[in-house]
């Protein structure tokens, strides 16, 4: 995962800046903060508000309603599994079950040591290696409770692999 900066008002303004000429420019804004910072600190809503001749309540709005944007610093990794149907059909209750109880975390929560922040998702577009689940950048198929423990540890305790080889959707 990219490391997210510390929140600064300062270079919230020049990303507010940066994007403010763009058509419906308050999404491209939340994305490009969440980019750089990994949330949407609150110290956000009034400025996002008042550069963009909004209301604190239509920001607020906006942030609240995609699920996509986080409130909380994320963990130094983030685990989305999806649960759309296909995923469904494959076992990915049973999957969401175990992770949660291996992390001891909920959903939109992080683990207590800042390790890793768990996300639902209603699709990875990898419906045919259904379940699936992405760490970070990276996109995993037909991930059962074992192969999970597994990417999980690998994740919290990377090993070196040998250049250009990468793990891949199976």
């Amino acid at each position: 995962m990219n490391p997210c900066q510390p929140w600064s008002v300062e270079r919230a303004r020049t990303i507010v800046a940066d994007n403010r000429h763009l058509r419906g420019a308050l999404l491209p804004i939340l994305h490009a903060l969440q980019e750089e910072f990994g949330y949407i600190d609150e110290q956000a809503i009034p400025l996002l508000a008042g550069e963009l001749n909004l209301s604190r309540a239509d920001v607020h709005g906006v942030v609240s309603f995609y699920h996509e944007f986080r409130r909380e610093k994320p963990g130094r990794h983030v685990i989305k599994v999806c649960r759309a149907e296909a995923c469904q059909a494959m076992g990915a209750n049973a999957l969401v079950d175990h992770i949660k109880a291996k992390l001891q975390v909920d959903f939109h929560h992080t683990t207590a040591d800042g390790a890793f922040t768990l996300e639902q998702v209603f699709c990875l577009g990898n419906c045919a290696l259904s379940p699936a689940v992405m760490v970070d950048e990276h996109l995993y198929g037909r991930v059962s409770p074992a192969r999970f423990d597994a990417i999980a540890a690998e994740t919290a305790h990377p090993t070196t692999r040998p250049a250009g080889q990468k793990e891949r959707a199976q």
